[in-house]
Parts: structure tokens; sequence; C-alpha cells
């Protein structure tokens, strides 16, 4: 439906859904945290008002109680709550720092990642680990549980969760509760496979590794990648 002929109070969220959070103005955002207006006036109509009082800075709107807030007619106690919790969100946003990514520069940093997840299971279980450029890691995901001797990964879902997080290489591991470290025919069948669908995407799998209780194994290691 065409934003014009939509109610104003709907149009900000309609908005967010069509365009995109970045095309919102500062009272369509405020709108949205609100909810709605008063009789006299819509939604975003009162946010205006309410940014224009602080000079439509976040700072000083920060800095109005919830007394100060429920002076505008339309806000009650409830939504100068919500606008404050949102602003003191956005203020512990701002003083914490990015968490620094961890790097995987090889199959043994790989393997100490999973081998929590993976070195005490009685029945297989399949992940993966997702990485950026720098071969930083952008997501863990564990993808099957199987039976005692096999856990079959779909690899449309592996390649999906990896367009999801815009990776470009890929670690697959799963276990081997029999203690055995050498792949069956099945490993080297589903690594080929994964391999070949990611040259298709672009997408490179890096390794494929195999966890015992005690130890590992590396496709990439020894060759077989």
């Amino acid at each position: 439906m065409p934003l014009k002929f939509l109610a104003e109070d709907d149009r900000p969220r309609e908005k967010f859904l069509q365009k995109g959070k970045n095309s919102l103005s500062d009272s369509e955002l405020l709108a949205i945290i609100m909810g709605s207006g008063s009789r006299e006036e819509s939604v975003v109509e009162l946010a205006r008002k309410i940014l224009s009082s602080v000079n439509n800075n976040w700072h000083q709107l920060g800095l109005l109680s919830i007394k100060d807030l429920m002076k505008f007619k339309g806000i009650g106690e409830a939504k100068a709550i919500s606008i404050i919790a949102a602003l003191e969100i956005g203020r512990r946003r701002a003083g914490q720092e990015i968490p620094e990514k961890t790097v995987i520069g090889n199959s043994n940093d790989a393997y100490l990642i999973l081998k929590n997840q993976l070195s005490d299971l009685r029945t297989e279980e399949f992940w993966a680990i997702f990485l950026n450029n720098s071969n930083k890691v952008v997501h863990i995901s564990q993808l099957t549980q199987g039976g005692i001797s096999q856990s079959v990964v779909d690899v449309r879902v592996l390649f999906k969760i990896a367009l999801d997080h815009f990776s470009t290489g890929i670690i697959i591991a799963h276990n081997h509760p029999s203690g055995s470290l050498k792949p069956s025919r099945e490993d080297v069948h589903i690594t080929q496979k994964i391999k070949e669908a990611g040259m298709t995407l672009s997408i490179q799998l890096l390794d494929h590794i195999i966890i015992t209780q005690d130890s590992y194994f590396s496709f990439s290691d020894t060759g077989l990648l």
C-alpha cells in the first residue's frame, strides 16, 4: 500500500519496513517509541513537538524527566518511561566497546572454539563457523544433531546462514563419538559437496574438522581440501 494512503500513525512503522531504519527522521523514530499520539495530533506531530522543544537534540531530550515529558498532552507515564528507557539504551550502547571478533588462523584455533561443544557427545552433531574476509568469526551455528553414527547436514541451510551473515569463509566440524579420527566416505562426500557449492557462491570452505574426545582431524592440514 502506498504511504500516502496510510494513516499517519501507521506511517513510521510502514516506512521502516519498506525503506529501512535509516530512512526515518528523528521524529518518526520517536513516534515509533511512543506508539500513539493524542486526539488532537498524530504521534508524528507529537514527536515533532517534543523534539522541537529541545532544539531537536537527543542529548537535551535525555535530560527531561518523566514529569517534564508528561507536560505534553498525549504523554502519560508509560510513554514517558518508554522514551527515557530508549534513550538510556542508546547511552549505554554508546559507552560500550564493540567486542573484538575472534580470528582463526589455523585448524587448532577452530578446534579450540568447538571442542567444548563436541568432544564429549555420544551422538554426532554438525557445526559451522562463519568468517568474514579477515578470517574473523561472525557467527557459530549448530546445524544438526544425529544418531550414534552420523549427522546429515542440509547444504542449503548452511549457505543460507552464510549469506545471512555475509560470510566469505566457512569451517565445518562434526564429532566422532567412536573416537576414530579417520574420515568416513560420507565425510569426504559432504566435504566435496560443500566445497563445490561454496565455489558457486564465492564462499570458501576453509576446513572440515573431525573432533573426538581428546583430538581432532583437519581436512585442510592433511591436504584433503
